[in-house]
């Protein structure tokens, strides 16, 4: 442990965050090394933001490519790599247009403004009780956590909260002021919770027949994550927003909304705006990321790799102390035991030598880079084999 520079940064850095006792220097492919020099097994991935692992040399060039070309211009003008990128998120998803921004949160309050601008009046939105969108006011208003509100009240109102799978509960909360209804087709922070086809096909036939807007966060569960461009195209849904962050642009901040046209034409020049959304740096990795991840062939080694992940995760089930694997493609979680000290098992984990994240109140998250191999699998099963015992 680098106890110096840890030192230094308790001292000089807002303590939002509860480290590990680590720093991280460097990465290659899944694996980082510390300012140690230990080298780490990465199931975090950044939290499942680096899909294409670290020092990809695609992704590398074109970001020095971009540097040395042009980095940032106001969105007063084009840029030639924002609207490439547009095209392509548009094509993969089937929606109309985009709209740039640096994050999930940031996506997400787009939506939400967006939603109400389209509403006309209407300003009422049902999120789910567990889901997470973010830490802004509006996005955190629309997480269904509690936990995460306390402190900063007075939240915006407008919003209602239905719980997951539970189609008697949305319907009641459906009047004639709902906007939208936004979630996760898998809850990434609640605990890797997916929502049932049938719950989703009924939220989507709701929206249709109410014309009201379907929202769905594709923050964490986007970019190939689940095996599939975006996890909703599984179940074969058309949603009428999809936000997205994280593993947008490989690790280069970026945040995006994507919409259909009809509903797009709901934001006029003024109605949004964000001073580094789409900025060509951004945008030019964004555009590597996308033609690699939306490849038929690398989604369908993505489910493979997530199938056989999740085949070798279900030998540490138990009636005791692991209770299920949970989740879809490499986006997989294992669900402990009430009562399991999740800091000690992580900790363990990090002695040796593998970075595992938690999600929920006892949940292992897995979300390593999407270009994982096999063999990486086999060695993080070793590594719990002796965290689990």
């Amino acid at each position: 442990m680098d106890e110096q520079l840890v030192a230094k940064g308790q001292e000089y850095i807002m303590g939002t965050y509860k480290q590990a006792p680590i720093v991280v220097e460097s990465g290659e492919g899944v694996y980082v090394t510390d300012t140690t020099g230990k080298k780490y097994l990465d199931m975090v991935s950044g939290i499942a933001v680096n899909s294409l692992g670290y020092n990809h040399p695609k992704l590398v060039a074109a970001i020095k490519e971009q540097a040395e070309t042009l980095i940032h211009i106001s969105n007063l003008y084009w840029n030639k790599p924002q609207i490439e990128l547009a095209e392509k998120l548009c094509n993969a998803s089937g929606l109309g247009k985009a709209f740039f921004c640096n994050s999930g949160a940031e996506a997400n309050e787009s939506a939400i403004k967006l939603a109400r601008k389209y509403g006309n009046g209407r300003q009422t939105i049902i999120s789910m009780v567990q889901s997470f969108h973010g830490r802004t006011i509006g996005a955190l208003t629309a997480t269904g956590q509690e936990k995460y509100h306390k402190g900063f009240a007075p939240l915006p109102e407008g919003f209602k909260y239905t719980e997951a799978n539970n189609i008697e509960m949305l319907d009641s909360l459906v009047d004639d002021d709902t906007c939208a209804i936004m979630l996760e087709v898998i809850q990434g922070e609640a605990g890797i919770i997916s929502m049932n086809e049938d719950f989703l096909k009924h939220v989507e036939a709701v929206c249709k027949e109410k014309d009201i807007l379907f929202i769905i966060d594709e923050v964490q569960t986007g970019m190939g994550r689940t095996g599939y461009a975006f996890a909703h195209q599984k179940f074969g849904l058309s949603p009428d927003i999809v936000t997205m962050a994280k593993a947008v642009a490989g690790g280069v901040p970026m945040g995006a909304m994507l919409a259909k046209n009809h509903v797009a034409a709901a934001f006029q020049p003024g109605d949004h705006a964000s001073t580094f959304g789409g900025n060509p740096l951004a945008a030019h990795a964004g555009c590597v990321v996308a033609d690699i991840i939306f490849d038929e062939a690398f989604l369908k080694d993505v489910q493979e790799k997530g199938e056989y992940f999740a085949e070798q995760l279900a030998q540490f089930v138990d009636s005791e102390k692991v209770l299920e694997v949970r989740g879809r493609g490499l986006m997989l979680g294992l669900a402990m035991a009430d009562g399991t000290d999740m800091g000690a098992l992580t900790q363990a984990a990090c002695d040796e030598g593998a970075l595992i994240c938690t999600a929920g109140k006892n949940v292992l998250r897995f979300v390593p880079p999407l270009v994982i191999s096999k063999a990486e699998i086999d060695q993080v099963i070793e590594i719990l084999k002796k965290v689990l015992k």
